[in-house]
């Protein structure tokens, strides 16, 4: 038996519990091999099956082409923001500004080479994301880079906005990772944490495409410079077993219970529309934060009238078991994480406590 809530946590997020039973099911000893995941050797041929299914679903899920190699790193995004410039930034890297975290990967970059941003979205608030085709973009740039979901404003760009042509596409995928069908031809590099869509926290996705390669200067730390994980398939030192073996069970629950990331795709726009509606219906008592053409499906962010009421609802939420819903610090209000994992049965429960909240609090 347990005792599960609804857990909007922005992450570490919540897991489909089949993964998460599969997982107690198999933590003492793997089938077949005796020990648990916790144990065995990350170069045992049980770990080379894990580690080679985890790709294959991937790439199966996300339709990665031959032309993309894929990683299984450490250290989140936010090693991500450091690595890129060190392996890529060769003349002008060029950012799109869109919420604390791109904010975030910028000011890496800065401490790496040369930058330019080429959209903020400070001076509007952080409401919004730019359409990237209307920007006075450097097709010579090292490369252009942008997070598609932002986790604490709760904008995201929508589906096919990817350039097809120009400086490399880089992306911080962090919060959106296979929550959606995504063009990946049309990225030159591709990251993102596993903790929101993908896993637990501890293992970092990148995916990047083969040609960027020779791009990179010799003489980088061995461990930051991704060459050195291509060339030992992600097992250059330990990887982080149990995370990868985590994203294996997901990435299967993804393909085989879920249908795929287009069944996904649908599943998050109906949970996070029941949300949008209620804020839109609640006559102002709810008040969004992002522009409605940059809403995002994984982040739902509000206000209410005053911090007092703010206090309350999360107060008489939790008590109803709808859990981890406080705003970021930075920004306060209210945020419902309703990643991948997040049935629709407790959306529907957030739901039915907003409209409670506000009849008896209007």
């Amino acid at each position: 038996m347990h005792d599960r809530r609804w857990n909007f946590s922005p992450g570490p997020a919540a897991l489909p519990l089949s993964v998460l039973e599969q997982m107690r099911e198999d933590l003492p000893a793997l089938p077949g091999v005796g020990a648990s995941v916790l144990e065995i050797s990350h170069r045992s041929p049980a770990f080379a099956a894990v580690i080679e299914e985890a790709e294959g679903n991937l790439r199966e899920l996300l339709h990665v082409p031959e032309t993309h190699r894929v990683l299984f790193l450490q250290g989140g995004a936010s090693l991500q923001f450091a690595m890129v410039p060190m392996n890529l930034l060769r003349g002008t890297a060029e950012y799109v500004l869109t919420g604390s975290w791109s904010a975030k990967a910028l000011a890496e970059a800065q401490r790496i080479g040369q930058t330019r941003v080429v959209w903020d979205g400070a001076d509007g608030g952080m409401t919004t994301v730019p359409r990237l085709d209307r920007l006075d973009l450097d097709p010579a740039a090292a490369y252009l880079h942008v997070t598609s979901n932002e986790t604490i404003q709760g904008v995201q760009f929508r589906e096919g906005f990817e350039l097809q042509r120009g400086a490399p596409l880089v992306c911080d995928g962090s919060s959106d990772l296979l929550s959606r069908p995504i063009p990946v031809e049309r990225y030159g590099l591709l990251y993102g944490g596993a903790q929101k869509n993908a896993g637990p926290a501890g293992v970092t996705i990148v995916l990047l495409r083969e040609d960027l390669l020779e791009r990179i200067p010799l003489g980088l730390p061995s461990m930051l410079d991704y060459r050195t994980h291509v060339e030992s398939r992600s097992l250059y030192n330990t990887p982080p077993v149990f995370a990868i073996y985590v994203f294996m069970l997901v990435t299967r629950w993804l393909r085989d219970e879920i249908g795929g990331l287009d069944a996904m795709h649908a599943r998050n726009r109906e949970k996070a529309e029941l949300l949008y509606a209620a804020i839109d219906g609640s006559e102002g008592f709810y008040r969004g934060h992002a522009a409605p053409a940059a809403r995002s499906l994984m982040n739902v962010t509000w206000r209410l009238p005053s911090p007092e009421l703010e206090r309350s609802f999360l107060a008489e939420a939790t008590a109803e078991g709808l859990l981890e819903l406080k705003g970021h610090r930075s920004v306060g209000g209210i945020r419902a994480s309703v990643y991948n994992a997040m049935p629709l049965e407790g959306v529907e429960a957030l739901r039915a406590f907003m409209d409670d909240f506000r009849a008896r609090n209007a």
